[in-house]
């Protein structure tokens, strides 16, 4: 197996802790023992490595920023960034696991849910013998969540809950679902969903180019009974959504320069081995370029999302500047990741090389949890106080 060597221009290394090289030590081996050597497989059969889910739990990749006494290990955000970059190494699949499971279910659930709610399902998230889903997004409503027709009518005993959610990560396989909906006011409202209530259905999306090792599929609602102590009791309209939002956005952040990382050291050893016209490729100057501009983009991503970290652990990040940097980062990705392809030219597109797998991953990364186009608009809206959405 390909040594992997991490990009490091400007040093950045020396703005971490012991303690964060520590951990981004323990993911990166557990990436490179129990997911690069078959991740390829499980992409071209276009399954999900549910094995992987307990051996993640026990490395504790889900909610390793929430307090021990949940399941957490208590851990500061450049911590759990680092864990999305080395997970997203491997695939985007498995860190969007991660970051589904930690910042759009378990922080939800920690953030606005009852004590009894925290204790009920936060252990079980934080090992992984539950899985969890969040759904927000709707067949008609994406980058306008605030139109959801998801609905919940008061029963008295029970909440009515009916509708459907969208391109839901872990969908098929989740065993509680975090779900907005508009109550009888219109309010959103955010309420625990678990598997096996009757009218809860979760079919799976298949034909997918991308994520392809990603479970992804629907959560269907018909007349389903939601007991009332499942609803999160305080929080209402869409900043309970768009808050979770801004620590998975974040954790994107994060993820994709793993992903970009990978592509350029693909492309940067393949070229000093390549030959053509006597030299290795690496000598040609167009290939230099690629290379040298992949590195610097690298290196802006990861001072970018230092500096986010440290933000983000005195709590005065912004979700604009979470925005701009989810936005910057998975086009800063993309963008190598067909850069390398080319330097790998039809090698590039086989499954002996992660660069096409990447680069399709990308894809999907690219338009979910906020569009590049929307993200762009934020940043717009923040800066100049006007609101260019509608």
């Amino acid at each position: 197996m390909r040594k992997f060597i991490a990009p490091d221009y400007y040093l950045v290394d020396e703005l971490f802790t012991d303690e964060h090289k520590l951990i981004r030590a323990s993911v990166r081996d557990w990436v490179n023992r129990a997911v690069i050597p078959e991740i390829d497989d499980y992409n071209q059969r276009h399954e999900f490595p549910f094995h992987l889910v307990k051996e993640l739990g026990e490395l504790g990749g889900f909610g390793p920023y929430l307090p021990e006494k949940y399941g957490g290990a208590g851990l500061d955000q450049i911590s759990y960034g680092l864990i999305m970059q080395e997970l997203e190494r491997g695939d985007s699949g498995i860190r969007s696991l991660a970051s589904v499971q930690s910042s759009l279910v378990m922080y939800p659930i920690y953030k606005f849910g009852t004590e009894a709610q925290r204790m009920k399902y936060l252990p079980k998230l934080a090992t992984g013998e539950m899985i969890g889903a969040f759904g927000l997004t709707e067949p008609d409503h994406g980058s306008d969540p605030g139109g959801m027709q998801s609905s919940i009518t008061d029963e008295g005993d029970h909440y009515l809950l009916n509708g459907s959610k969208m391109w839901i990560t872990n969908a098929p396989i989740c065993h509680v679902a975090v779900v907005w909906a508009k109550d009888g006011e219109g309010i959103v409202r955010g309420l625990l969903v678990e598997r096996g209530i009757e009218g809860f259905t979760t079919p799976e999306t298949r034909k997918k180019w991308s994520l392809r090792s990603s479970s992804t599929g629907e959560l269907v609602f018909d007349n389903v009974k939601v007991p009332k102590e499942n609803i999160f009791p305080d929080i209402k309209g869409l900043k309970g959504p768009l808050t979770c939002l801004s620590s998975a956005r974040y954790g994107i952040a994060w993820g994709v320069i793993g992903a970009a990382m990978d592509c350029y050291d693909t492309a940067l050893q393949y070229a000093l081995e390549r030959k053509q016209f006597n030299k290795p490729i690496a000598a040609f100057q167009l290939t230099q370029k690629k290379l040298a501009e992949m590195l610097t983009e690298i290196t802006k991503a990861q001072l970018l999302t230092w500096r986010l970290g440290v933000l983000k652990n005195e709590n005065r990040a912004t979700p604009a500047q979470i925005s701009m940097a989810k936005r910057n980062n998975v086009k800063m990705a993309l963008d190598i990741a067909r850069e390398s392809r080319q330097i790998l030219g039809a090698m590039g597109i086989t499954g002996d090389f992660p660069i096409m797998r990447h680069m399709m991953n990308l894809e999907s990364v690219i338009t979910y949890e906020g569009t590049h186009d929307i993200h762009l608009l934020i940043t717009g809206a923040d800066i100049t106080g006007e609101n260019a959405f509608a």
